[in-house]
């Protein structure tokens, strides 16, 4: 399986969906919560697919998993801001898991993507 441009990658576009979520949830937020988690949250979550992309353009294989293992990172720290905002009741229960759900197939497919890229040099991605 080849991919010619960015776009085509299924990974990317589920990130970039991902993090479109969250900016749409984020907007409709006080001015206080924001300023506090909202910018935080939308950061993580856009730096998902930014890394994806990053790496993606880079001419070695360990470069780009690299980046991968900083969108990795970057998941996490989402995780980390969905249960912030559940906690302080800024998401109600519902929105939390649909957004676990979704954050935790990026996380899947893009595991699968360091594997694929590994295969296709002849190494392993960890």
């Amino acid at each position: 399986m080849s991919y010619y441009n960015l776009e085509d990658l299924e990974l990317y576009q589920i990130s970039e969906t991902f993090s479109n979520e969250i900016w749409l949830l984020v907007s409709e937020w006080d001015n206080f919560s924001k300023d506090t988690i909202g910018k935080q949250i939308v950061r993580s979550a856009d730096s998902i697919g930014a890394n994806i992309a990053e790496g993606y353009g880079r001419y070695h294989y360990k470069e780009n998993r690299n980046f991968c293992y900083f969108s990795r990172g970057s998941i996490l720290e989402t995780k980390g801001w969905l249960k912030k905002a559940r906690t302080r009741n800024l998401i109600n229960e519902e929105q939390f898991n649909t957004l676990i759900e979704n954050l935790q197939t990026v996380h899947i497919k893009l595991n699968a993507y360091l594997k694929f890229i590994g295969k296709s040099t002849g190494k392993s991605s960890d």
